[in-house]
């Protein structure tokens, strides 16, 4: 794996996170793409923030050695993040109407 699959592999569980948590609360649900889009921006900027911390793409190849366990705290963290990150849209939508 390469830092840029890895990468693609959290923004897409970040979407399915903020997609599934539509699904089952449809009071948080902006539709598909809204979803969507939350859970992109939601799940980048909680890994941006984790990856400080030794959870960025890099640091799970830690030169060319795999770490599964990073892996699978990025993971969660990007599930973590795209909900947050539809939570947060949702909450700045009914603020602002």
């Amino acid at each position: 794996m390469t830092a840029t699959l890895i990468s693609l592999v959290s923004i897409l569980v970040g979407i399915i996170a903020a997609n599934s948590l539509g699904y089952i609360h449809k009071k948080y649900s902006f539709g598909i793409i809204g979803n969507t889009i939350a859970g992109v921006f939601g799940s980048v900027f909680v890994i941006k923030f984790f990856g400080r911390l030794g959870f960025a793409p890099l640091s799970i190849l830690n030169n060319g050695d795999f770490d599964g366990v990073r892996l699978i705290v990025n993971i969660v963290v990007s599930a973590i993040g795209g909900v947050v990150g539809l939570l947060l849209a949702k909450l700045l939508y009914n603020k602002i109407n």
